[in-house]
């Protein structure tokens, strides 16, 4: 088992380093560069797969990666599940620091090295598999050590080296176990309202954070006072929840096993210092858990869309509920969010239909256009959708890397959501591998 004096503990926040740095929300990842600094998970790319992605131009004559800011940002547009990881991976070779400025170990992050061999990380950033990367977990994480040291542990005896590269800000929270039990007691509460949580107890832990009561990293310093403030965290919740469970054997327990706003919050960087934000967002719609899912597809159409993306949780294996790709929601996030440009993923699993629809527009039930993304999940329940209807492309492109080459339908297909969301797509993901990506 790692000790905790295998990784850095930082008190510091970020500043701009004398290169450049991105960052990664896992959710966002923050990339630095090297002249470049990023966020983010990735894996190490081969210097073949880097001059077919990264060193191509695209259609302007632009090189999309080497062009970007010296802090760039990646942040999913969806529900998650939009294939941040794989972007991460690719563009950590061109960055100093890869980030993690927010979640926990709810994420799984999906990525291939070199050779093609796959990994899911969890709480470690994308940029591990790069060995001149600098992983930051950064203050806006919960972190669970036990799942993180394991996962060290994991990339270790698979010939990845972790030592002296991943930094943990003191300022970070620290999850429990118990917080998990807490997380599956609140979604049994909710009965059929459930949210359809990782039950990894992210959600209980930062409602410890918010409240003021958590445990952060640099509370390991002090285990005195850190066994008074865990026994206290412990006894609310027992009076919280009829059915957690508490006693001197749980705390001996725990105690040995120990939006683009949110990249500023949760690394401790300035606004002004993030330069590209790029917005990754799948060419359909996916989400887990209830609640309301506007463009979803049910029966056999969205079987078939499920089992040509592989659409099961990297942490959990749940099925993905899958759908069209949703235009009115994804503006919604362009317009808060800022993005510079879009990473649109999976583009290749549409590849035998015949048709393709976009979710453009909501009206309510009685004809009545809604104007902007409803706050209220009654009226997002309810509401209709409608659609616009393009030519599928009927065959494949998992192994095309210059955009002119896509089929017509294909390139058409990209084009006219640019249009609709008014943010230019400058990478479309064509396959898993970390070579399957056009620049546009």
């Amino acid at each position: 088992m790692m000790s905790l004096s295998s990784l850095t503990v930082d008190s510091k926040t970020i500043s701009t380093p004398h290169r450049a740095f991105k960052f990664h929300h896992s959710h966002k990842h923050v990339l630095a560069r090297r002249n470049i600094v990023k966020c983010s998970a990735q894996s190490v790319v081969s210097s073949s797969s880097s001059l077919s992605v990264a060193d191509s131009p695209s259609r302007d004559g632009v090189n999309r990666i080497g062009s970007l800011s010296q802090v760039s940002g990646v942040l999913g547009c969806q529900w998650g599940d939009e294939g941040k990881g794989k972007l991460v991976d690719i563009l950590a070779q061109h960055f100093d620091i890869v980030a993690r400025c927010q979640g926990g170990a709810n994420a799984g992050h999906t990525i291939y090295n070199s050779e093609g061999k796959k990994f899911a990380l969890h709480l470690v950033p994308s940029g591990i598999l790069n060995e001149d990367t600098l992983c930051v977990i950064g203050n806006g994480v919960v972190v669970h050590l036990p799942g993180l040291f394991k996962e060290i542990d994991g990339l270790e005896s698979n010939g990845v080296s972790c030592k002296g590269r991943i930094l943990v800000s003191d300022r970070a929270h620290l999850l429990f176990d118990f917080h998990q039990e807490v997380d599956g007691l609140r979604e049994a509460e909710l009965a059929k309202s459930f949210i359809g949580t990782t039950k990894r107890g992210i959600g209980p832990c930062y409602s410890n954070k918010v409240i003021r009561n958590g445990l952060r990293v640099s509370d390991l310093r002090r285990m005195d006072d850190f066994t008074h403030k865990l026994d206290l965290i412990l006894s609310d919740a027992a009076s919280r929840f009829q059915g957690f469970k508490y006693d001197a054997d749980m705390l001996k327990e725990e105690v040995e096993s120990p939006s683009a706003g949110g990249i500023c919050t949760g690394l401790g960087i300035a606004p002004r210092v993030i330069g590209d934000l790029i917005g990754v967002v799948k060419a359909y719609t996916t989400r887990v858990g209830s609640g309301p899912f506007p463009t979803e597809i049910f029966g056999q159409g969205g079987d078939l869309l499920r089992f040509a993306g592989q659409e099961f949780g990297t942490t959990t294996g749940r099925p993905r509920r899958c759908g069209w790709l949703d235009i009115v929601a994804l503006r919604y996030c362009c317009q808060i969010n800022g993005f510079s440009s879009l990473n649109l993923t999976k583009l290749d699993v549409l590849s035998d239909l015949s048709e393709i629809q976009l979710g453009v527009s909501y009206k309510q039930t009685d004809g009545t256009p809604i104007t902007s993304f409803p706050a209220d999940l009654s009226l997002l329940e309810e509401l209709k959708v409608e659609y616009e209807t393009l030519p599928g492309w009927k065959c494949d492109i998992s192994t095309i890397r210059n955009y002119p080459d896509l089929p017509r339908a294909a390139r058409q297909y990209v084009e006219r959501i640019e249009e609709l969301v008014g943010v230019p797509i400058h990478y479309i993901g064509v396959g898993p591998g970390r070579d399957a990506l056009i620049s546009k």
